[in-house]
């Protein structure tokens, strides 16, 4: 996938949030750490750094939203960072973004931290990160 194109699924997904650049994407696609699975609907993008998988965002247009797409993006995504040798998965989710926090809730992550007042909102006060994080069993 190439950098337009997550910059405009991301733009698609997020309203209360700075979606990220092309040039962002690009950025990161730059390094052979970061992997990206996915398509034009939704993606999951991470980095693994042994022992492990940072999950940096995971974006599904809105008016595809709750149809599985993004389950399916993280858990290719958790596979895939196990392949490269991920021994645990770990991401922040906006304490506010009920949705994320379901689907990772469902994917097995566990709370092990929170960030105050960690995403600016463009409406509205900061809200809190939550750190999440699972366990990948060989």
């Amino acid at each position: 996938m190439t950098p337009e194109i997550l910059a405009q699924v991301h733009a698609a997904a997020f309203d209360r949030d700075r979606p990220w650049s092309a040039d962002e994407f690009a950025d990161l696609l730059a390094s052979p750490l970061v992997s990206v699975v996915g398509d034009d609907r939704a993606f999951a993008m991470g980095r693994v750094i042994a022992p492990e998988l940072e999950i940096l965002t995971v974006a599904c247009r809105r008016d595809l939203q709750r149809q599985g797409l993004g389950h399916a993006c993280v858990h290719a995504l958790l596979l895939a960072g196990q392949q490269k040798g991920a021994q645990t998965a770990f991401l922040e989710v906006a304490a506010d973004n009920l949705a994320a926090r379901h689907l990772y809730d469902r994917l097995g992550f566990e709370k092990v931290g929170l960030r105050r007042a960690y995403y600016d909102r463009t409406n509205g006060p900061a809200v809190d990160a939550l750190v999440l994080s699972k366990a990948l069993n060989a």
